[in-house]
C-alpha cells in the first residue's frame, strides 16, 4: 500500500502534539482515570507518550543500532512538578520540538534500530504519527473532549495496524489462539470517505495465519460506520455498540480478534 510521505508523517506528529497540549491546558483534570487505559491517569498517559517521543528523538539523532533503554533517555519521565498543566505543556512542546527535527534532519531512509523489520527513520516516523494519534484520543475521551482526525491519517492508521498484526502472527508461537479454528474473515467498511481513499478492508486469518487487503468482499462479519469510529473501534478505543457503527455477520468473530490482537 502507498504510504504517506515521510514530511507528512512529521507534519501529524507536530499537529498532534499541539492538539495533545490543548488537552493538557484545556482544565481537564488530570488525575482523571484514561477510560481505554484504566491503569493510567490523564498526567501519566501524556507523561507516556512525551517519553515514547523522546525515546525516538533519541533513537533517530543518535542513529542507533540497538535499542536504547528508556532510563537512558533524558526526561522521559516529564517535568519533575506533578499536576502542572503549565510544566506539562511546556514539557510537550520541547519534545515535539526534538523527534520532529529530527525525524525531518533525518529523512525517510536513514538507517535506524526499530522493530518490524524497517530499520529506517521513516518506520519511526510513520509509527509515532499513529501513535500519537490513538493515544490523544485516550487523551480526549478522558478529557471529555471532541475528537477527529484527517481522513488520510486515519486510513494509513488501519494500514499500519494491519501490518503489525500480519507481522506479529508471523512470529513463532504469537497469537496462536486467536489464529486457531477455520478460516474467517472481517470487512472494515468506512461509510463517509472519498471513493479515491478505498477505505475499506479485508482481513483473513485462520490457521494460515493473517492477511489483509484493500476492497469490498463479503466477509464473515462486517464493521460499517464512519472512519474515525471505525478506526476507534479497531483499536479498542470506542465500543462497537457505539452507535454510529453496524456490524453485520457473526459479530463473535470480531469481539474474538479484539480480545486477542493485543499487538495492535
Amino acid at each position: 500500500m502507498t504510504r504517506l510521505a515521510h514530511d507528512r508523517y512529521c507534519d501529524e506528529i507536530a499537529h498532534q502534539v499541539r492538539q495533545l497540549r490543548d488537552v493538557v491546558t484545556s482544565g481537564a483534570d488530570l488525575t482523571a482515570t484514561v477510560p481505554t487505559c484504566p491503569d493510567w491517569s490523564l498526567e501519566q498517559l501524556v507523561r507516556h507518550e512525551g517519553g515514547a517521543l523522546r525515546w525516538v528523538h533519541a533513537l533517530v539523532s543518535s542513529r542507533a543500532e540497538k535499542n536504547i533503554p528508556y532510563e537512558e533517555i533524558p526526561l522521559a519521565g516529564g517535568p519533575e512538578e506533578q499536576g502542572d498543566p503549565a510544566a506539562l505543556d511546556a514539557w510537550l512542546a520541547e519534545t515535539g520540538d526534538l523527534v520532529v527535527g529530527a525525524l525531518r534532519e533525518a529523512g525517510p531512509d536513514t538507517k535506524v534500530w526499530g522493530w518490524l523489520g524497517d530499520l529506517s527513520s521513516g518506520f519511526w516516523a510513520r509509527r509515532m504519527a499513529h501513535e500519537i494519534t490513538i493515544h490523544r484520543a485516550d487523551a480526549t475521551l478522558a478529557a471529555g473532549l471532541p475528537y477527529e482526525v484527517a481522513a488520510e491519517v486515519a486510513v494509513d492508521a488501519l494500514d499500519e495496524w494491519l501490518e503489525i498484526a500480519e507481522w506479529a502472527t508471523r512470529r513463532e508461537g504469537e497469537a496462536a489462539e486467536l489464529l486457531a479454528g477455520p478460516a474467517r474473515s472481517i470487512h472494515l467498511h468506512a461509510t463517509d470517505t472519498a471513493p479515491e481513499l478505498n477505505a475499506e478492508w479485508i482481513v483473513e486469518f485462520g490457521e494460515g495465519g493473517v492477511g489483509w487487503r484493500r476492497g469490498h468482499e463479503k466477509a464473515t462479519v462486517a464493521l460499517r460506520g464512519p472512519l474515525t469510529p471505525v478506526l476507534l473501534a479497531f483499536y479498542r478505543r470506542l465500543p462497537l455498540d457505539a452507535p454510529e457503527l453496524e456490524i453485520l455477520g457473526d459479530r463473535k468473530v470480531l469481539e474474538s480478534w479484539l480480545e486477542r490482537a493485543s499487538f495492535g
